[in-house]
């Protein structure tokens, strides 16, 4: 598995047609009264086609406007990737948003998430950022994977990421 940052010339409509999305989530952490508690919430989530390519067309998005694209290939497959997106906000403009992180299905727990979210945060903090921002999805295991990369809660809250999805844990990572 090749980790690497993609440029605008690496980027095809197809990229991600075998990229599989699927989710079973059956917990999730929701904040109550400023703690993190666990509760039973059953979805599942998946992403068609049309998904797909719009977020190679995001992909495009971003790298044009000084942002990244990190992705995981084996034998010109997408297996995983991750983007950065290319503002700072902020206080004091040192926050990136890791916007995307995901893994395909069939290669789940094999590390390639650790090893995306390690190289997002050097390119992160290579562009002059000092934290990277995540709106994290719910799911008891995406949490504990967020926690075991050194995750905590945002110590300062970007409303538009929050209300982009409300569900999601608002977090931050020191780069």
């Amino acid at each position: 598995m090749n980790i690497f940052q993609l440029k605008a010339v690496d980027l095809d409509n197809h990229m991600l047609d075998s990229f599989d999305r699927y989710q079973k989530t059956d917990r999730v952490m929701v904040f109550q009264a400023d703690t993190l508690n666990e509760e039973s919430n059953g979805f599942e989530e998946d992403w068609t086609v049309e998904n797909k390519r719009t977020i190679v067309h995001h992909f495009r998005l971003v790298v044009k406007n000084g942002g990244a694209v990190i992705a995981a290939l084996k034998e010109r497959h997408v297996h995983g990737f991750a983007v950065i997106e290319p503002d700072t906000f902020g206080e004091k403009s040192t926050y990136r948003e890791l916007s995307y992180i995901h893994v395909s299905r069939e290669v789940r727990g094999t590390g390639i998430g650790r090893l995306l979210f390690q190289k997002a945060g050097q390119v992160a903090k290579a562009s002059g950022a000092e934290k990277l921002y995540i709106g994290a999805h719910p799911s008891v295991e995406t949490q504990e994977f967020y926690q075991k990369m050194g995750c905590v809660p945002a110590q300062e809250l970007n409303s538009s990421i929050y209300f982009r999805e409300p569900r999601d844990i608002q977090l931050e990572i020191t780069l």
